[in-house]
């Protein structure tokens, strides 16, 4: 499936200003938080992202608890979801175990990824040209360069060869669109992609860390859903909405983050993770730093609002919209979100990178 974003006029990488960031402080849920919120509201928002802060925020963190994200067999997707929708809502993250990406295919991916950025950086330019939101950026003030890739890893010349690369990002979107799916049917909610392939846009991301253990600072974009494969041992740290916290999945499984969208399609039933995850590799780790995140997003040019509820129907299924009264107030409820834009919302997210405060407040029916 070829990114909807490919057709986006070059003029918004170039002309468009970015919107006036907010500044609030982030929601503090333990001391350690409440001193990093402090620290953040005091430093300049082009230090925000320093590697001596990282690294600050590693330690202050350091004696959190690591959970074990809840566990959906992908071979039961449909029957576990509904099960466990509870407990995911409140989290905002689980884990998919039993799904068809061999391991060898996730190794063969992040070895393409890496020769990608052993590459000098004008080449990598040359490759992958900006063409916002895809291209590569290195102009962070962190040691981690982010490169963000359509779902058919385009690239400007044959010289790469990214074979494997390609096959995982195809995998994972099927894995994304399926988990999309399930979710949605399981809270009840009409599916904006089932009628309208051109609806649906996916996004990979790379991200290398120079030397640090943790990778995936850097630009932020707003997302569904967000699959991240966990190929070795290490934890991952989230920005949920009801707190900081650390997870580890299992090796091999798939942890999935709802994004910002997935809140405001279930009217704000699902919690979700901000921005995107931190992984924090092994100290005995010896490896690069490699992130593979694919996004489950929307394309430029999308409104982004509440779902409706699916109608009830019978043996026809929910194809069978004929007798279904649109004023219904079964099918109907007051939303939390008013609809906005998703090019000015995703432009206003990927320029202000610390989720300082929640950036969908602005949008709340009751501001």
């Amino acid at each position: 499936m070829t990114s909807s974003t490919q057709n986006h006029h070059d003029h918004h990488a170039t002309s468009a200003p970015p919107p006036t960031p907010s500044s609030t402080t982030i929601a503090a849920t333990s001391p350690s938080t409440d001193l990093l919120s402090r620290l953040l509201h005091r430093l300049p928002p082009n230090l925000s992202t320093t590697p001596t802060l990282l690294r600050r925020r590693s330690s202050l963190t350091n004696t959190a608890t690591t959970i074990s994200p809840p566990l959906v067999p992908f071979t039961d997707l449909n029957s576990t979801l509904p099960a466990t929708l509870s407990s995911i809502s409140k989290l905002g993250y689980f884990q998919i175990t039993n799904h068809p990406i061999p391991s060898q295919l996730a190794h063969s991916a992040e070895s393409d990824s890496l020769f990608i950025f052993q590459l000098n950086h004008h080449k990598i330019h040359q490759h992958f040209p900006k063409n916002w939101p895809l291209g590569f950026d290195d102009d962070d003030d962190d040691d981690n360069d982010t490169l963000f890739l359509d779902s058919c890893c385009s690239t400007e010349s044959t010289e790469l060869s990214l074979t494997n690369l390609r096959e995982f990002t195809r995998e994972m979107e099927k894995i994304g669109l399926t988990v999309v799916e399930a979710l949605l049917c399981a809270m009840g909610l009409q599916n904006p992609f089932v009628d309208d392939v051109t609806s649906v846009c996916s996004l990979m991301l790379l991200s290398e860390g120079s030397g640090e253990k943790m990778v995936g600072s850097g630009k932020l974009y707003p997302y569904v859903v967000g699959l991240h494969y966990q190929i070795r041992k290490g934890r991952w740290s989230l920005l949920s909405d009801s707190g900081p916290v650390y997870v580890e999945p299992q090796i091999d499984s798939i942890l999935v983050t709802l994004g910002d969208i997935a809140q405001v399609w279930s009217n704000g039933k699902l919690n979700k993770v901000r921005g995107k995850p931190t992984q924090n590799m092994e100290e005995d780790n010896n490896t690069s730093n490699i992130l593979m995140s694919l996004l489950v997003t929307l394309p430029l040019e999308s409104t982004v609002s509440t779902l409706q509820l699916r109608s009830v129907t019978g043996k026809e299924g929910d194809k069978n919209h004929e007798n279904r009264n649109d004023d219904d107030d079964e099918l109907k409820e007051d939303s939390l979100f008013n609809s906005f834009s998703f090019e000015d919302y995703a432009w206003r997210v990927y320029h202000e990178r610390v989720p300082r405060k929640d950036p969908l407040n602005r949008y709340h029916t009751l501001n």
